[in-house]
């Protein structure tokens, strides 16, 4: 049959064979006048990409398929398919040439509806560009890729710790997160790299640790040269466990956004802090010492300038030669006014005396 209905499902499903392969899909109705009309016009379609080499059209599921087969080298992975699926209900069975501007707007609306703030809406439509725009570009399933404007985000501050905050913090939490704490102040590594750290990676000799490219956020190894701190840190964890180096009652450590560590926070005042904050404390502190955006890149693992540079306005060192020399000249020009002056309060002086 050319049109059937499933146990498992109301709307009816088209059966069609093409090039000698077997084509299922919804009709997305369960109005079989209109699942018919589907059927004719998918097999028109079909008709017309064989026998006048009409492009063929594509559903979104098969975008889907090859998107994730692309990019499954990707960090945010599990990210990117949390929001396709959420995006199902929207796009199943849909062809990519029918997602226009209007139904995306839709989509945007609907998922601020869940009470989400508008850059995870965000994040959500990233996902469907970057689908939409390999289509296009890469695989040459579309014609063009459907223009919208995401929605506007709030300038976030960075946040950060003072020293004191910092040392207070420590102070209260337990031995093992108070470890990886400050370990995290003293290296800046993610939460990930730092509970995943194994002695493997680390050289006590030389100084350092290592962080494999699929171990990284940006898929690129990271040096990791370690303070005196980091490497006392290091050495209170031997013989605690044999392959990670922080672990908690012989098991290693996996997550550190736990009651204990929102109860210290609260403990000793800190507010609207979160674990991935001390990496941005790190990076805060480097700043205002005066490290260089370029190394502080370098140390972090950033893939691009860009994202250091929301720590650039915590330094004016790079700066302050520039003002130096405006303040010198600003004085030489105040020293030539009080000369002219003074020269002008003489000259008159001189021509009252001559005239008296």
């Amino acid at each position: 049959m050319s049109l059937y209905k499933r146990k498992d499902s109301p709307v009816w499903w088209v059966d069609l064979t093409h090039k000698g392969k077997r084509l299922q899909h919804s009709a997305g109705t369960s109005d079989r006048d209109k699942a018919q009309e589907y059927h004719d016009k998918l097999k028109a379609s079909l008709w017309e990409q064989e026998r006048l080499g009409v492009k063929p059209r594509y559903l979104w599921q098969d975008a889907v398929v090859r998107y994730l087969g692309e990019v499954s080298h990707k960090a945010s992975l599990a990210a990117d398919q949390a929001h396709l699926r959420w995006l199902d209900t929207f796009f199943r069975d849909r062809m990519l040439d029918e997602i226009n501007r209007d139904l995306l707007e839709k989509v945007m609306a609907a998922k601020l509806k869940t009470g989400v703030k508008p850059a995870t809406v965000n994040r959500v439509m990233e996902v469907v560009r970057a689908i939409l725009r390999k289509a296009a570009n890469e695989w040459e399933w579309l014609n063009r890729v459907p223009s919208f404007r995401f929605l506007k985000e709030p300038t976030r501050r960075v946040r950060f710790l003072t020293r004191d905050e910092a040392d207070r913090l420590l102070a209260t939490l337990p031995a093992h997160l108070a470890a990886m704490a400050r370990f995290s102040l003293e290296t800046g590594l993610r939460r990930a790299n730092v509970t995943g750290l194994q002695w493997s990676q680390v050289d006590l000799a030389r100084r350092c640790a290592w962080i494999h490219p699929d171990q990284a956020k940006a898929r690129k190894a990271i040096a990791v040269p370690l303070t005196a701190s980091a490497l006392v840190v290091i050495r209170e964890q031997s013989a605690k466990h044999a392959t990670h180096i922080f672990s908690y009652r012989g098991k290693p450590i996996i997550q550190v956004n736990t009651t204990t560590w929102r109860a210290a926070l609260k403990r000793v005042g800190i507010l609207n802090f979160r674990w991935h904050d001390l990496r941005h404390t790190w990076a805060s502190w480097h700043v205002q010492m005066g490290t260089p955006l370029y190394v502080l890149q370098e140390l972090g693992g950033w893939e691009s300038a860009e994202m250091v540079r929301k720590y650039a306005h915590l330094s004016s060192e790079h700066l302050a030669q520039y003002v130096e020399q405006f303040s010198r000249l600003s004085l030489v020009r105040q020293d030539d006014e009080r000369y002219e002056s003074v020269t002008d309060v003489t000259e008159k002086k001189g021509c009252i005396s001559a005239t008296l």
